[in-house]
């Protein structure tokens, strides 16, 4: 198989991964939701193109790591099904990387959207 046909296998799977991890994972489909509301936002209160790129980074950052997050834990919960400390702490962990991007995310846009929630357009 030639280097090219590879990629797309790759990316493929990648897709698979994610449409897989939106059926599957609450978490993702909610993030997915919010992530929605706030481009149609965006469109609706015209965004600037810097206001867009800040936006646009906490979606891919707070979506990429609840992916992260979401694949460690199905790991974690296949390789220890019982309860483990060192387990718990791992997925404790991941998931407080998740909730900092999500505050950061939250105060990002709150920047972003209080003048034109505050003045209006």
């Amino acid at each position: 198989m030639n280097y090219l046909k590879k990629r797309l296998r790759a990316f493929g799977f990648a897709f698979v991964g994610l449409r897989s991890a939106f059926l599957r994972e609450v978490h993702v489909k909610l993030h997915f939701f919010i992530a929605t509301a706030v481009i149609i936002s965006g469109f609706y209160f015209g965004l600037s193109q810097m206001e867009w790129i800040v936006v646009s980074a906490c979606i891919t950052l707070v979506i990429s790591l609840e992916l992260i997050n979401s694949g460690i834990e199905q790991l974690c919960n296949l390789l220890e099904p019982e309860t483990n400390a060192k387990i718990k702490y791992i997925k404790d962990v991941c998931a407080a990387g998740v909730l900092i991007a999500c505050i950061f995310s939250v105060l990002a846009g709150f920047l972003v959207f209080w003048p034109y929630i505050r003045y209006g357009f």
